[in-house]
């Protein structure tokens, strides 16, 4: 009998490993490795086998009081047209200039070839320097109320379609256009040719301008007047980021903050609107639209601090001209408050915490969830990309679905992602950095023109991005993998 039951046994384990089942001593054995093939983001092969995702840490990050040099915003400094060494303005601090461009001696003629070349050869010289520039035209030099005087409507239209060549060739050192031209310094008052009483002039000028400029830069006006006239109803954020709706390139400089109870009939002007109507349509409509100006008169205590930091707040300031009023600067150089002002002009930008696994295998996934915080007076107001990068023995660059122009002061600023690494990717240690660099191709890899985020030990200036985790790529992790994952991209 036991002869029969060991032969017995003998066939039926020569049929097991005939079929790949059986094991030397007949018990089944557990797999040292469980790898689960996901053919495409969608679809993963089911496996009764759990596997188990690389653990994830959390880290919390310090602030800095740092003051950053941040691109298009701050406060501006006053350039000339003949300017050529942008790089001293930069190395004072500076990213922004501000340029009014006089064309006093062409009133009444086309500009000529040599000064459209002087405007070509000014951007030129400031390309790659780390600054940008906000334009002005203007007829005259002032002086109010009885100015020199500005061009006709036609004059004005035909020049600015001469210009616009020019302008649509350097859109990435401009940061906005003011809307200029008309009247005394081209702030839309005091015309002698009396296009600031005239709407439909005033609109036909501003619809021109919008058309001399790519979509994603904006025309600022100088009254709210104006704004609410053209466009009746606030932004929202619905319409905030797109850039069909002309309305969202429609900004607002203030060219005397603080210099009187009304900014020297900046408001309410000619009682079309009320002084609240115009007050409640800019607090919510200035939250996507770009804001800057420059003070015209010393006005205490409406001019101290208190008063300046509450309105640049509420009305969202990008910007400030650095040369005026020279005694409103000082004050708030006096009062202490310089500093805080030049830190929260347009946005100040900041990681709080992030929590990642830190350590993936190739094909696998990052699973990643961060905070960020914007403590400044406003969102950044031209398009800038927000991407993810990997970057170690080779480099991946992930374009996230992030818009930062809703980086809101008040919002909520977390996100949560689950990041496919490709199959190929080298083990080795990685770098997960969060780049925001300037949209367009001439300056997206200067570093000058990248967004720093107010934190300690995470800028690289080399790579223009900031570090916010080591991450270690390893085929010996644990973890759900496609074998056939090409890109590094988002499938959740």
């Amino acid at each position: 009998m036991k002869v029969f039951l060991q032969k017995n046994i003998l066939v039926i384990c020569i049929i097991l490993l005939i079929t790949g089942a059986c094991s030397s001593n007949m018990e089944e054995q557990a797999p040292t490795q469980v790898v689960v093939a996901v053919p495409s983001a969608t679809s993963i092969i089911s496996t009764n086998t759990p596997v188990l995702e690389p653990a994830r840490i959390t880290k919390q990050y310090l602030s800095s009081d740092e003051t950053i040099q941040n691109p298009e915003r701050g406060f501006s400094s006053e350039a000339e047209l003949t300017d050529r060494d942008f790089a001293e303005y930069y190395e004072d601090g500076v990213t922004l200039v501000y340029l009014t461009i006089q064309l006093d001696e062409y009133r009444e003629s086309p500009i000529p070839e040599t000064f459209m070349q002087e405007i070509s050869d000014f951007f030129s010289a400031m390309r790659l320097s780390g600054v940008k520039t906000i334009i002005r035209f203007a007829y005259n030099d002032g002086p109010y109320p009885n100015p020199e005087p500005d061009a006709n409507l036609e004059q004005i239209l035909a020049h600015i379609r001469q210009l616009t060549p020019i302008l649509q060739e350097n859109t990435d050192m401009i940061f906005w256009l003011e809307a200029g031209f008309i009247g005394a310094w081209g702030e839309w008052h005091s015309s002698t040719n009396g296009l600031d009483e005239d709407p439909e002039a005033k609109r036909e000028i501003l619809f021109a301008l919008l058309n001399s400029l790519p979509s994603n830069r904006s025309i600022l006006l100088r009254y709210p007047v104006d704004i609410m006239t053209f466009f009746p109803e606030p932004l929202t954020e619905d319409m905030a980021v797109n850039n069909d709706i002309l309305q969202t390139r429609i900004g607002f400089h203030n060219d005397c903050f603080l210099a009187s109870k009304d900014d020297e009939h900046t408001y309410a002007r000619n009682g079309v609107f009320t002084f609240d109507q115009e007050l409640a349509y800019l607090h919510q409509s200035t939250q996507f639209m770009a804001v800057g100006g420059e003070s015209c008169a010393y006005n205490p205590p409406r001019s101290d601090c208190p008063t300046a930091l509450e309105e640049m707040e509420f009305f969202h300031f990008t910007e400030l001209g650095d040369g005026w009023h020279p005694a409103v600067l000082a004050s708030w150089e006096e009062q202490g408050c310089y500093q805080e002002i030049n830190d929260r002009l347009g946005y100040r930008l900041s990681i709080l915490e992030s929590t990642v696994n830190t350590t993936v295998k190739p094909g696998g996934i990052i699973n990643l969830q961060f905070k960020l915080k914007n403590e400044g007076f406003a969102p950044p107001v031209n398009p800038r990309p927000v991407y993810l990068v990997l970057d170690g023995p080779t480099r991946y660059e992930l374009l996230l679905p992030i818009e930062s122009r809703l980086w809101l002061p008040s919002a909520d600023l977390t996100y949560d992602l689950q990041i496919r690494i490709p199959a190929q990717t080298p083990n080795g240690k990685y770098h997960l950095a969060l780049w925001f660099p300037d949209p367009s191709d001439t300056l997206k890899n200067d570093s000058k023109y990248s967004i720093r985020l107010a934190n300690q030990d995470l800028w690289d200036f080399n790579n223009s991005y900031n570090i916010i985790q080591n991450i270690n790529v390893d085929t010996h992790a644990s973890g759900v993998v496609d074998l056939n994952a090409e890109y590094f991209e988002i499938i959740k």
